[in-house]
């Protein structure tokens, strides 16, 4: 005898009880006719201050902090080496420290303009999307690479409140660089 809770993978029945197909799904769920937000509207002015704050004490150590992060990245995902095969990967290369300066650099173009990612990463998200044709993934694994680095050179000042804010800021940054993916 079948449940009048079961659900079939064929839709004969609804997938929730006390919920029809004529009724919309809740406000939080977004579906294919709503937008979703713009990426930075999820960081709050507490983030935003904490982001600030972290970015300050790393703003100095662009090249040396960019080319760890790119170091630990090619060596954790060292598929992603191939984006890069005119280059010497060997750690703090000339070429590794030089991108790794590039790439914090428009990461902290990004914090001076956090309320407005999208117009400001316009280029970059161009050049990754059309040019370099980057898959979007590797952007989410630079950015856990870069959470480990200010992690390690931060020490105590990587509090849990910092490293919740940054993974939000970049994912905010993550979602602009892939947005002409779409």
């Amino acid at each position: 005898m079948e449940s009048s809770r079961s659900t079939r993978w064929d839709g004969n029945k609804a997938a929730s009880p006390g919920l029809t197909s004529k009724q919309a799904p809740p406000s939080h769920i977004a579906t294919s006719h709503q937008p979703a937000p713009p990426a930075a509207t999820m960081l709050t002015a507490e983030d935003k201050k904490l982001i600030q704050q972290a970015w300050e004490k790393a703003a100095s150590h662009q090249e040396e902090f960019g080319a760890e992060a790119l170091t630990r990245m090619f060596t954790t995902y060292p598929q992603t080496k191939t984006y890069f095969p005119h280059f010497d990967l060997s750690p703090g290369s000339d070429q590794v420290r030089g991108h790794g300066k590039k790439v914090l650099g428009a990461l902290g173009n990004a914090v001076k303009n956090v309320d407005n990612l999208s117009q400001a990463m316009a280029e970059l998200s161009n050049l990754h999307a059309y040019n370099l044709r980057v898959d979007p993934v590797n952007f989410k694994l630079l950015s856990q690479c870069i959470q480990v680095v200010l992690a390690v050179h931060m020490g105590k000042d990587y509090t849990p409140e910092v490293h919740a804010a940054f993974d939000k800021f970049l994912s905010a940054v993550s979602a602009v660089l892939a947005e002409k993916y779409r």
